[in-house]
C-alpha cells in the first residue's frame, strides 16, 4: 500500500550563507515571515502567503572562529537543521516538498520495504504547546528530498523549535491574492521521466496526469521547433486535506528532446549539479492584479515571443475572457481557453469557455536555474497548449541572450 498524503505543507530551500531569497521573497513577492530557527550551525526562516510556505535553509559560517549564539532555538537540542536533511550542494537549490501524513514510523518502514532511501528516521520533536513527528526520505529525482509531517498533536503557529518572529501578527490575515501551490516542475535528464512516474506512483499512490489533448499516456507532451525541444509529463497525488481533486498539486517532468540542442532543461542540469525542482507555480485567483503589484516591487518576469499575441483568434479569445489585451501583452501575462469547454458553458452563469492565464518569473538565484510561476485557474484543470509553448520559448528566448 503506497504512503498516504493528505497535503503539500511547504517546500524547503537551502541557500549559501548571503542569499536575499527571504528578502526578496517579503519585500518582492509580498510574503510574510512569519517564524525563525537560529541554530548553532544554521538558520531556518518561514515565509508564507496565504497557503503557500517556504522554509529556506541557511548554512551559517563561523565568524572570527565562532558560530553565532543559540539562544534563540530555545530548549531545542538539535544544532543543524530540523524537518530537513543537512543538504551541501554546489548552488542554492529548491530541494525539499513535505507532505502532511499520519503514521510517521508505519508509512517510513513501508517505503524502506519498498527500497526507498530514509535520510532521517521517525524523529519526534517537542515543545510546550505539543509535538510533531516526521521523517525524510529521498526521492528519485536528483537532490530532491521528501519530509514525511503528523502535526496533528501541535498546535503552534510553525512547528516546535521555531519562534513567531517579532512584530509578525499573531492571527494571519491571508491575502487574496496568492491562494495555494499548483504545480512543481522538475527538470531531469533525458529518458529518466517514466522511471520517476514508476517511483512516485509505487511509493506514494501518485497517477498519471494528462497536460493537455495532445498529451500521450506513454510519451508525454512534446514541444519541438523554434529552438525549443522539450518532452512534459505529469502526474498527481489524490490527497485527503483538500476538498476538491482539482486542489491537489500536480508534479510535472521536463526533459529535454535528443538531437534538438541545448535548452533551459540542459542548463538547469549542469548549472544545477543534475536533477530537481526547477519552478514551484503558485495559484492566484488575481493574476492580473498580482502581476501588477509584484512589478511595482521590483519582481522581474519573462516576456513570451510578441507572435504569442498575434496568433489567429488570440486577440478575441482574450476579449471573450473579459481581459484586457494591451495589459496582458504589456506584462507578458499569457491566456490560452480549453479546447474542451463546451460542457461547462451549459452551468447556469457560464458563459465562457474555462481558461488560464499564466507567467514566469526570472530566476531567483545567479544560477539559471530555480524561478516561481504565477497562474490563475478559471475552470481550467490542464496548462493549456499555446501557454506551454510560449512559457517555455520565453525562457529559452531569455537563456540565449544571456
Amino acid at each position: 500500500m503506497s504512503a498516504l498524503l493528505n497535503r503539500l505543507c511547504h517546500v524547503g530551500f537551502h541557500v549559501h550563507e548571503g542569499q536575499q531569497l527571504v528578502s526578496n521573497l517579503v519585500h518582492k513577492f509580498g510574503f510574510e515571515l512569519f517564524a525563525s530557527r537560529i541554530a548553532e550551525w544554521s538558520r531556518q526562516l518561514a515565509v508564507r502567503r496565504g497557503d503557500v510556505v517556504f522554509l529556506v535553509n541557511e548554512k551559517l559560517k563561523p565568524v572570527g572562529g565562532e558560530v553565532p549564539p543559540v539562544s534563540s532555538c530555545g530548549n531545542c537540542k538539535d544544532k543543524g537543521i530540523l524537518y530537513d536533511v543537512d543538504l551541501q550542494h554546489i548552488v542554492s537549490t529548491a530541494s525539499n516538498i513535505c507532505f502532511e501524513t499520519e503514521d510517521v514510523p508505519g508509512i517510513s518502514q513501508s517505503l524502506q520495504e519498498r527500497g526507498c532511501q530514509i535520510l532521517i528516521p521517525p524523529t519526534t520533536v517537542t515543545d510546550e504547546v505539543g509535538h510533531v513527528t516526521y521523517s525524510v526520505v529521498r526521492s528519485i529525482v536528483g537532490n530532491v528530498s521528501h519530509t514525511l509531517l503528523d502535526r496533528s498533536e501541535y498546535c503552534g503557529p510553525f512547528l516546535p523549535g521555531f519562534h513567531v518572529v517579532e512584530g509578525a501578527p499573531k492571527k494571519f490575515q491571508e491575502p487574496r491574492e496568492v491562494m495555494r501551490f499548483d504545480h512543481i516542475t522538475y527538470a531531469c535528464p533525458q529518458g529518466t521521466s517514466q522511471a520517476v512516474l514508476n517511483w512516485y506512483k509505487h511509493c506514494f499512490g501518485f497517477h498519471r496526469f494528462l497536460i493537455h489533448q495532445r498529451d500521450n499516456a506513454a510519451e508525454g507532451y512534446r514541444i519541438q521547433g523554434a529552438g525549443v525541444g522539450l518532452r512534459l509529463t505529469a502526474m498527481q497525488y489524490n490527497g485527503n486535506g483538500f476538498t476538491s481533486p482539482d486542489h491537489d498539486c500536480k508534479f510535472v517532468l521536463a526533459e529535454s528532446l535528443p538531437e534538438h540542442g541545448n535548452n533551459q532543461v540542459d542548463t538547469f542540469l549542469k548549472q544545477h549539479g543534475g536533477a530537481g525542482i526547477q519552478h514551484v507555480a503558485l495559484y492566484t485567483k488575481d493574476i492580473v492584479g498580482t502581476a501588477a503589484t509584484m512589478i511595482k516591487s521590483g519582481v522581474n518576469f519573462f516576456k513570451p515571443p510578441s507572435s504569442y499575441y498575434n496568433q489567429k483568434n488570440k486577440e478575441q479569445e482574450i476579449w471573450r475572457a473579459g481581459q484586457d489585451l494591451q495589459f496582458l501583452k504589456d506584462n507578458g501575462i499569457l491566456l490560452d481557453a480549453e479546447v474542451d469547454g463546451e460542457g461547462s458553458s451549459s452551468s447556469p452563469g457560464f458563459h465562457r469557455k474555462p481558461y488560464l492565464m499564466q507567467i514566469f518569473t526570472e530566476p531567483l538565484f545567479t544560477e539559471e536555474t530555480f524561478f516561481l510561476e504565477l497562474i490563475q485557474r478559471c475552470r481550467a484543470r490542464g496548462f493549456g497548449e499555446g501557454n506551454v509553448r510560449a512559457l517555455w520559448q520565453s525562457v529559452q528566448d531569455h537563456m540565449d541572450q544571456q
